[in-house]
């Protein structure tokens, strides 16, 4: 009898935009090796791309789904390691490639996808915050988990403050009322970090510290309010879960 075939699963790319704050790679680790923990993957599952180094993207056929990472720069600074990025996304979504955005990343899915990006007229928004789920997420399959409020770990400057046609929103607070959008039913953003622990939260305000002071905001009160958030940390596996179906 012939052995029977086993069908190969693809890896899921984690498309990395930036490195995290150099303070923080000694003691916690970087951005690879948080959503290495978050998805409860192996090397060998998860294809990582460092896109600012101009190398190639990953082909549609070769992944089951990709994730942005978040990064320091600025979506409307046009640098062309992000302008390339996102003509790629206009490649693979169109595939149905499932895509999740985070921070920068959802900004430039929204960027590539015909919305618009600027800087928050709130100002940074940075630490532990409180989300409100939107009422229609509800059935959604990767936002639809999650209770009515949760929090989540922020460190953004700039936001999505128009969305393309046909996104809709899936969690807002006061400060960004596009805390996640479904752009399409294959692709979803969200402007917090479900990657991100209390602990690295509290670490991206001290790193920050004279930055926040200087803005008028108190780092002292910012790194007490630090908590985990396992609710919108499940979404890293939620959103690996979908991409096998």
């Amino acid at each position: 009898m012939a052995a029977s075939k086993i069908k190969r699963v693809l890896p899921l790319a984690l498309i990395v935009l930036d490195t995290t704050e150099p303070s923080l790679i000694p003691r916690l680790g970087d951005f690879p090796d948080w959503f290495r923990a978050g998805l409860g993957l192996s090397d060998r599952a998860l294809w990582m791309c460092d896109a600012r180094s101009g190398g190639p993207l990953p082909r549609a056929d070769s992944i089951r789904g990709a994730i942005l990472t978040g990064s320091a720069a600025m979506v409307t600074d046009r640098e062309a390691w992000s302008v390339n990025t996102a003509k790629w996304l206009c490649e693979v979504i169109p595939l149905g490639v499932p895509v999740l955005g985070i921070c920068y990343g959802h900004q430039l899915l929204a960027d590539a996808l015909g919305g618009r990006v600027d800087w928050n007229p709130n100002g940074r928004e940075i630490g532990t915050i409180r989300v409100q789920r939107a009422p229609d997420a509800e059935g959604d399959p990767l936002f639809g988990g999650l209770p009515e409020q949760f929090l989540a770990q922020s460190s953004h400057s700039q936001s999505v403050v128009e969305l393309p046609p046909g996104a809709r929103i899936a969690a807002a607070n006061p400060h960004d009322r596009h805390q996640a959008v479904v752009f399409t039913p294959r692709v979803f953003g969200v402007q917090f970090h479900p990657e991100f622990s209390g602990g690295v939260s509290r670490g991206y305000i001290e790193a920050r510290r004279v930055a926040l002071a200087e803005e008028g905001l108190d780092p002292d009160a910012l790194s007490a309010a630090c908590d985990d958030s396992p609710e919108s940390n499940a979404l890293l596996a939620r959103f690996e879960a979908l991409c096998r179906t």
